[in-house]
């Protein structure tokens, strides 16, 4: 291996690792493949290349959103990944996409396992607050960001330095039971996201909506995409209805509770 690919491989694990790390805070280059491609062909110093697997893996993203607490195929990583073993072994896009994809979906399982302790480690922040052992739970902050970047670093250290075989080796050999429960923590965690979501909502002031938005779903069989345009519908009227109660003359005081967006 000679300096230059050293240098490269390097690279390449530092940025799968930043990317998750941007992707949760700072989010100045973006997780897009097409972002962290052009950045890995620039790396690889294959840009035609890169660009060409990233656009594949950007099309494939499209059709997948994870809402709420849900995990999708880390489409970044499986870019990073394929614009790797692209560019070293000169196979082009089909082994980027057979390589890619694999570990895309074992990324799914690291991040169910990166969520789970890190909220066993927020929990440890908040009594170490509550114990005033402020100067230790700001180390243990640093955590957080480790860890996350730990569950896309760790399979691009696999790749690059053992190739692809291991990660097909691990999603074989890893027991039934443990991906049979990692995926039902990743099913409960968007109903946790959706929970969290509703607790910082105005519930009580649109309660009639999402009982609409309910119905829709539970009874009616209505899709997503139909669920979307009526509540787009709802948004608009009240949007509009508000905005021309705002711009019309004040007769007379407001009660507080009018004002209040929030639930107490």
């Amino acid at each position: 291996m000679s300096g230059i690919q050293l240098l490269q491989d390097i690279l390449i694990i530092i940025l799968a690792g930043y990317m998750t790390i941007d992707q949760n805070g700072l989010v100045i280059m973006s997780w897009f493949p097409v972002i962290v491609g052009t950045i890995a062909g620039i790396i690889m110093g294959d840009l035609t290349t890169a660009l060409t697997i990233a656009g594949t893996f950007q099309l494939m993203m499209l059709g997948v959103a994870a809402l709420g607490g849900a995990s999708a195929p880390n489409y970044g990583l499986a870019t990073i990944i394929g614009v790797f073993i692209a560019t070293r072994t000169g196979t082009g896009i089909k082994s980027a996409i057979a390589v890619g994809l694999p570990v895309g979906l074992l990324a799914i399982q690291l991040e169910v396992v990166a969520r789970i302790i890190a909220n066993f480690l927020a929990h440890k922040m908040q009594s170490d607050n509550n114990n005033s052992q402020w100067k230790k739970m700001n180390l243990e902050a640093w955590l957080g960001p480790i860890l996350f970047s730990l569950q896309t670093a760790l399979p691009a250290i696999l790749i690059v330095f053992f190739g692809p075989e291991v990660v097909t080796f691990i999603l074989k050999v890893v027991p039934t039971w443990v991906t049979d429960g990692l995926t039902v923590a990743g099913g409960m965690l968007p109903v946790v996201g959706i929970g969290m979501l509703l607790h910082y909502m105005p519930v009580k002031k649109f309660l009639p909506y999402i009982i609409v938005g309910f119905v829709l779903a539970a009874y009616l069989n209505v899709g997503v995409l139909g669920i979307a345009l009526i509540g787009f519908a709802g948004a608009y009227w009240y949007f509009f209805s508000e905005s021309k109660k705002v711009s019309e003359p004040v007769t007379g005081a407001t009660s507080d509770d009018e004002d209040d967006d929030y639930d107490e």
